[in-house]
């Protein structure tokens, strides 16, 4: 029974920290499947699942015993100690919470001196710890440098340039029925593909909508509204979210009343020598983007791809 309720808090906190990841930015959007129609944080990742199992399963192999797992257990347990105090202390100093801050420290403290003495373990089962950590770490800093290479390597447009292209062609093009809708991270810097999509291929709509959205600092909450139309035919939609949060897109378009008749999205196509950004192409083209990892119609889908070499 004990190993029982141990495994279903680690598949629960992988997944609740997984997801936390996804929406911040700082981990590959996994594919994740809602369980439930009444708790939306009810949730399940396959990815990290598989993940799971898998590590569960070579471990078994390698410790072969319980009793030989104490010293990757213990740098472990002490590790994880020691990361929330440094966290907990920056928290609290940020917020000018000083007097939690100096606890924060003292705690810190003690679990550096039970991190130390747990070294000694390493050569002993230890190093599976640390091995088995850089795994997640590793995709975290590929993913995240990644982003911002292939974010400088896009060079996107600035709103004030792309408007003095964008209300002229307005004018004169012919503009298909109905509403668009472009998914952007800043409506103040305006993606390629957009730019390709409406004046290269001359794709435009009456009504086009640039929808972003954004991670919030508070845990919960989600808001999505208007902000004062740009030009005429265009307007920005903004949604704001908890970072908890596990919303439905869809719904807070509708709500809105927004009833889009198309989908744009970018997708972008990777070329580079470099090992590296290898890994990270790889896991750009098997992850989801973020209109599918948010469960939009797929019927009003398209997706834009972008050649870029970094």
């Amino acid at each position: 029974m004990a190993s029982i309720i141990a495994s279903q808090a680690m598949i629960s906190g992988m997944f609740s920290i997984v997801y936390q990841g996804i929406t911040t930015r700082i981990m590959p959007m996994f594919k994740v499947d809602y369980t439930s129609i009444e708790m939306r944080t009810q949730i399940y990742i396959a990815t990290v699942n598989w993940f799971l199992l898998i590590s569960v399963l070579y471990v078994m192999f390698i410790f072969k015993e319980s009793s030989n797992l104490a010293a990757a257990y213990g740098l472990a347990v002490t590790g994880t100690m020691t990361i929330t105090g440094v966290m907990m202390t920056w928290i609290f100093l940020l917020r000018k919470s000083f007097c939690k801050a100096g606890f924060a420290i003292f705690v810190t403290c003690l679990d550096l001196l039970f991190l130390a003495s747990n070294m000694l373990k390493i050569p002993h089962g230890g190093y599976w710890s640390i091995i088995l950590a850089s795994i997640p770490l590793i995709i975290i800093l590929i993913y995240t440098h990644g982003q911002k290479r292939l974010y400088e390597s896009l060079k996107p447009v600035p709103l004030d340039k792309f408007l003095e292209q964008y209300a002229p062609f307005y004018q004169e093009a012919y503009r298909i029925r109905g509403t668009a809708l472009f998914f952007l991270r800043d409506a103040r810097n305006i993606p390629p593909y957009i730019v390709n999509t409406m004046f290269s291929n001359k794709i435009i709509y009456q009504d086009n909508i640039f929808v972003s959205a954004s991670i919030l600092d508070e845990p919960f909450g989600v808001k999505g509204f208007f902000r004062e139309s740009i030009a005429e035919g265009l307007r920005v939609f903004e949604i704001h979210i908890g970072y908890m949060e596990i919303i439905d897109v869809e719904k807070v378009l509708t709500e809105a009343g927004i009833q889009e008749s198309v989908i744009f999205y970018g997708l972008e196509e990777i070329l580079t020598k470099n090992f590296i950004w290898n890994i990270f192409s790889f896991i750009k083209k098997n992850t989801p983007s973020f209109v599918q990892f948010y469960s939009l119609p797929s019927n009003k889908l398209h997706g834009i791809v972008t050649r870029v070499e970094i």
